[in-house]
């Protein structure tokens, strides 16, 4: 009884918590009986605790510790979104885009057997993560390697597939609740194990014969696909009811008790929105859209209303698509921003979600192509580093025409270094065939859709920021392709030119605007291309001006590297032109708001014209201007 009064309490204080923010409660909400008996039955920080998820470990972050500091979470000097080695010695591992926790609890299961050790390993996954192939690859290497570890797959029954979700569910009964703690007692274990040993000495054939009788047995206990797992050489447990404390800490007692185990899969079946009476009243006295939307967190946007980059890429993709009949889009990360179910719902025999496969995804696409259709293949900057060598091999080396959608590019406030994409630039434009742009506003989004769709013989990728458009008004023009590789002035100054690339051009504009009013006209300049790059363009800002400053929200390596390459070669440097790059620091920036992101990174319009007025010398009107 103490533990359901402890599950009640503690789903009350998510309630209260998550309803003050924006994130899904959903995730969190649904593994509160798991979390504790998970907690019950094992010894953390001894026992290593891995997640695969960061929203179900809410209730992990509360029991270990740090239930006073959850208002602070993803927020400036708060706690993380996901677990952290930096936040406690009960995060055994860092959760990022999902899908890792069995290859590293796999890695921290054989450290343990070599340094003689006997902790446990307990890896949690969910539908999501089983999308990705690592978990198999993990999976399947576990049961090679046969050391001890469990893991715990947190079925919700959720699925991207509608057709799978109106199947039936699998059921739980009190024959089956039985099943499962007689499959998970080690009396069971070492009759199984015996009775493997005796067929082996009997013979190869009875021993492959017994196997599959054994096979068979348990595939006829538990749900359809269970003998997946053993195939995969895990010790399949299961279903267990997630929200039955009893059942729960019955089956990892037994699993814990074993000492020579192997891999076990268990197998927990656990409800969204499973609620208790308390907290059903205090979710229904809330909002129910903002407490319990499984909704995108686009921390970057101040209001609801707001219109996104995401918006204005969907009513282009829309117009785009009337004109090109062949346009077919495919989305992959760990979820869906609410903008893309209008393309979802409008194309739905023309639009994939493949979820968190983003390997697949691109290959995808490049197949789609060689078949004749013109994909746009949208994945978030951060999600795409998984699917690298399939962009190298399988689009750019074949010079595939896929038309590369980078979304959440840059800084992403309250979502932190897990969801930032700060390397996409620097990765995708070192590639030789790859053409790269970005744009400044909503209306040159627009136009590189227009220009991508009309790109037929390479491939192409243009990033966009999370959050709000430029531009208050929801005018939308139809696109015009762009002229590849040609940037523009925007503003005609003398001395200082600034060359924005992407969204910096904005805060470029912001500077000059601080600038002019002390009597500094500077000249702002949109790249609109960093692949390839406008040489005429850049040749006559380096003629034209004694200092050149590049500004992009990105890492070391991207934008500026090419134009210091091209100023380099061509003897630019040489001359009279001071040439300097602001790009982000070379290290991960913390959660915050994004203002807060770019002044710590130096990139806000503040930070753009101290930098100017410190290459003419006014040193002194640089740090007033910072305070």
């Amino acid at each position: 009884m103490e533990l359901k009064g402890l599950a009640s309490e503690i789903r009350s204080e998510l309630s209260c918590i998550m309803s003050e923010k924006p994130n899904s409660l959903k995730a969190s909400l649904a593994v509160v009986e798991l979390t504790i008996a998970i907690h019950h039955v094992f010894h953390a920080p001894v026992d290593k605790i891995l997640w695969d998820v960061g929203e179900q470990t809410y209730a992990h972050k509360i029991l270990t510790g740090r239930r006073a500091l959850m208002r602070m979470m993803r927020q400036k000097n708060g706690l993380s979104g996901f677990t952290s080695r930096f936040e406690s010695e009960y995060d055994s591992f860092g959760t990022g885009h999902g899908c890792n926790s069995v290859s590293a609890g796999l890695g921290m299961a054989i450290a343990r057997d070599i340094k003689g050790k006997r902790d446990r390993v307990v890896t949690v996954i969910s539908n999501a993560t089983t999308l990705a192939g690592q978990v198999y690859e993990a999976m399947s290497n576990a049961g090679y390697l046969d050391s001890n570890m469990i893991v715990i797959l947190n079925d919700s029954r959720r699925s991207l597939h509608p057709k799978i979700e109106q199947e039936p569910k699998t059921s739980i009964t009190a024959l089956s609740s039985t099943l499962i703690k007689i499959q998970s007692s080690k009396s069971f274990r070492k009759f199984r194990e015996a009775a493997k040993g005796i067929t082996k000495r009997i013979g190869r054939g009875m021993h492959e014969l017994a196997a599959k009788f054994d096979e068979y047995a348990r595939g006829m206990i538990g749900p359809q696909g269970s003998t997946l797992f053993e195939e995969l050489g895990l010790y399949y447990i299961g279903p267990v009811d997630g929200h039955n404390l009893e059942d729960l800490i019955c089956v990892l007692q037994q699993v814990s008790s074993l000492d020579s185990m192997g891999p076990v899969l268990i197998h927990v079946i656990t409800e969204d929105n499973h609620q208790d009476a308390e907290c059903n009243e205090k979710i229904e006295s809330d909002n129910p859209q903002e407490v319990l939307s499984a909704g995108y967190d686009d921390s970057v946007s101040s209001s609801v209303q707001t219109r996104t980059y995401s918006d204005c890429l969907v009513d282009s993709l829309l117009m785009e698509a009337e004109k090109h009949k062949d346009i077919v889009l495919v989305h992959a990360g760990m979820e869906m921003e609410p903008s893309f179910q209008v393309l979802q719902e409008t194309f739905a025999d023309r639009f994939f979600d493949v979820g968190m496969a983003e390997q697949h995804a691109v290959t995808f696409s490049a197949g789609l192509s060689r078949g004749g259709l013109r994909p746009f293949c949208i994945i978030p900057s951060t999600f795409l580093q998984r699917a690298y060598d399939q962009v190298v091999h399988d689009v750019d080396r074949q010079k595939i025409p896929v038309r590369f959608v980078i979304t959440s590019a840059g800084l992403v406030g309250n979502s932190g270094p897990v969801y930032c994409g700060a390397f996409d630039v620097t990765f995708m434009s070192c590639l030789p065939n790859m053409i790269v742009m970005a744009p400044s506003d909503e209306d040159e989004l627009v136009d590189m859709v227009a220009t991508a769709a009309q790109i037929d013989d390479r491939p192409v990728c243009f990033r966009y920021p999370r959050g709000a458009i430029v531009r208050t008004d929801h005018f939308m023009h139809p696109g015009i392709p762009l002229e590849i590789g040609k940037g523009r002035v925007l503003v005609e100054g003398k001395e200082v030119a600034l060359l924005g690339y992407g969204a910096m051009v904005q805060n470029c504009l912001k500077a000059q605007a601080l600038l002019s009013r002390l009597g500094i006209e500077v000249t702002v300049a949109d790249a609109r291309f960093c692949k390839p790059l406008d040489t005429e363009l850049l040749t006559l800002l380096c003629e034209n001006h004694k200092f050149l400053i590049t500004v992009e929200e990105g890492s070391i390596g991207g934008f500026a590297s090419h134009v210091a390459q091209f100023i380099a070669l061509n003897g630019h440097l040489d001359g009279t032109v001071k040439w300097r790059p602001i790009v982000l620091p070379d290290s991960y920036i913390e959660n915050g708001l994004p203002e807060e992101q770019l002044a710590r990174a130096g990139l806000s319009g503040h930070h753009i014209a101290a930098t100017v007025l410190r290459l003419l010398g006014r040193v002194r009107e640089a740090l007033l201007l910072m305070c």
